[in-house]
């Protein structure tokens, strides 16, 4: 079995949703605070490591741009 590596910071998302949230959702094609916008919380919920403490975590994020979610 291949060491999980570790994960920096990715793209502009904040290090405070953690390193497990943030490797689960770059392998998702998530690098950015807007690009988890266009998730249905629902769907980023379910992804391994993103908690509510991680939602809030982007909230607070998506408040200081000016963005919200795509909720559908």
């Amino acid at each position: 079995m291949a060491a999980t590596p570790e994960v920096g910071p990715v793209g502009d998302l904040p290090n405070e949703v953690g390193e497990i949230a943030a490797r689960r959702l770059s392998l998702d094609g998530v690098l950015s605070v807007e690009q988890v916008t266009r998730r249905p919380r629902k769907e980023l919920l379910a992804i391994h490591g993103v908690d509510p403490n991680a939602m809030r975590i982007l909230d607070e994020a998506f408040a200081a741009e000016s963005l919200g979610f795509d909720d559908f």
